[in-house]
């Protein structure tokens, strides 16, 4: 269950990748309509962008089909695509009220006629199907089809539909089932998830504070997304990172602070954004704190080295807010250092909330996403954002350095000879081979080539699934250039590699 739940976080990355695109048009937009340059161009940029973040569901629910599929077909997601227009057609207020033959008079809509029969909560929860929990729900399902009917051979008569044809078929019957069950579950489902988002948010700063805490200790299971998932999209109404990119100066009251969006969705300035704007300080100044505490306590001989791995790190987390190349370098080899970094996290994002320190991302929280939405008119002291990340840099650094040099971490550059055995990579020509086949050879040679069933990756990890685990030196995988090793069971290994980890897993797809 725990490698599914894996594959799923992995899956789910997909459809996520788009966001950058989405945090571009959209920032671009909204910098171009408030310095009122090239209207039809700046409305054109917005909506495109803004037309991404409102179909987040289907892309979730085809980048999972996709993502869970056995053989990563693209035939996989065609079944997604036939079960949520199935789904959505029957699940709609004007559908429903037809099914269950209800009158509508001509001061009524169908969404009232419904309430009135079977309840307003009831009613209203159909009205949020297009959302990230529906979108996941629907591409598991329709991996799950895929892999079982996909190979499946019809008689004679009927040949033209076996195989992958067949799947998209069985599906549209799977998903009037499916709608019939969410007709009376899915009410209670969705009640749910929103009195636990609303729990959270009428804690103010505080639930601020837990989430942001919670996201960083969930990092190393790889199921921080599903916490992501609540707060930043549409699963619960909070829809953070959706409302947030959704504002434009066109729909802003200035003297209110709320942006009425076109979703019928509203946006607050100061309250929108707030289980974002935290992780500015964190990802562009702290972690880069960290990692040159890191670099300072090093042994001198290992300096050079570990100076070149820390400083890889800590620019991918400043510009983009990729962050786990850092945080996998100490997070087992000194664990006490990880839990003090999801504390601070978790005091960043009450600090941002509880003063209205307000930045949105589309991504992540990094420089590029951090101008992007600078202009936003739901950011709120933005710039304080920067006093804060300056301020929490010095925390990181001291802290890390004064816990390293007191409880003798051994952080990397710490042991003496940790880099010695480089030169079993001797006969490798790095003058004739690209970085990212480098890497693939080295990882191969370790692991071993016939040891690995299966290779995939995620955004910053190698997913394989291997014969046996246990057999794989964790050291040398590190001294080949991953930036930390991950054994969830004895048949699967994640190695954190970093944005370049497709070029990596490519590279070694090739070599087998």
């Amino acid at each position: 269950m725990f490698k599914y739940l894996q594959n799923i976080g992995k899956s789910l990355m997909m459809p996520i990748a788009v966001l950058p695109a989405a945090a571009i048009l959209a920032g671009l937009g909204n910098w171009m309509i408030a310095l009122g340059i090239l209207p039809v161009v700046s409305n054109i940029l917005f909506l495109a962008g803004v037309s991404i973040l409102d179909n987040l569901a289907i892309l979730f629910a085809i980048g999972l089909a996709y993502g869970l599929s056995r053989d990563k077909n693209g035939a996989a997601t065609l079944p997604a695509i036939v079960m949520w227009f199935v789904i959505f057609r029957l699940l709609n207020p004007d559908s429903l009220v037809a099914i269950l033959s209800l009158n509508v008079s001509d001061s009524q809509t169908s969404l009232e006629v419904l309430a009135d029969s079977i309840g307003s909560v009831q009613a209203l929860s159909f009205t949020q199907l297009n959302n990230a929990f529906i979108g996941i729900m629907i591409g598991i399902v329709s991996a799950e089809l895929y892999n079982k009917f996909s190979k499946v051979e019809l008689p004679t008569a009927l040949t033209f539909f076996s195989g992958r044809r067949l799947v998209p078929i069985i599906a549209a019957f799977v998903a009037i089932i499916i709608a019939v069950l969410l007709f009376f579950v899915w009410p209670f489902v969705y009640n749910g998830l929103v009195v636990f988002g609303e729990t959270l948010v009428d804690m103010g700063a505080f639930g601020a504070g837990l989430y942001g805490f919670f996201n960083r200790l969930l990092i190393p299971t790889g199921l921080h997304h599903a916490l992501n998932s609540v707060f930043w999209f549409d699963v619960a109404g909070i829809n953070d990172i959706g409302n947030y990119l959704s504002c434009t100066a066109a729909n802003f009251d200035v003297e209110t602070g709320v942006c009425a969006l076109s979703n019928g969705d509203v946006a607050i300035k100061g309250q929108t954004g707030m289980y974002q704007a935290g992780f500015f300080p964190i990802m562009m100044f702290g972690l880069p704190g960290a990692a040159l505490a890191i670099y300072h306590t090093a042994l001198p001989e290992n300096k050079k080295k570990v100076g070149s791995i820390m400083l890889a790190g800590a620019v991918a987390s400043f510009f983009t807010g990729v962050t786990e190349p850092l945080e996998f370098s100490f997070m087992f080899v000194a664990w006490p250092l990880y839990v003090l970094h999801a504390f601070l996290t978790g005091l960043s994002m009450f600090i941002a909330s509880y003063f209205g320190f307000v930045n949105g991302f589309g991504f992540s929280a990094g420089f590029v996403d951090y101008v992007l939405n600078f202009a936003n008119p739901l950011a709120t002291k933005p710039l304080m954002l920067l006093v804060q990340g300056v301020g929490f840099g010095f925390i990181y650094y001291f802290t890390f350095k004064f816990a390293i040099l007191k409880f003798n971490f051994l952080t990397p550059g710490r042991t003496k000879g940790e880099f010695d055995d480089e030169d079993q990579f001797d006969n490798i020509d790095s003058s004739k081979e690209s970085k990212h086949k480098e890497m693939a050879i080295k990882m191969l040679k370790i692991i071993g080539n016939d040891n690995i069933v299966s290779i995939d990756n995620c955004a910053t990890r190698l997913r394989l699934e291997v014969k046996d685990s246990k057999i794989i030196d964790d050291s040398k995988l590190k001294k080949s250039g991953a930036s930390g090793v991950i054994k969830p069971t004895k048949d699967t290994i994640q190695i954190i590699v970093g944005p370049a980890v497709e070029f990596v897993a490519e590279e070694m797809k090739g070599l087998r």
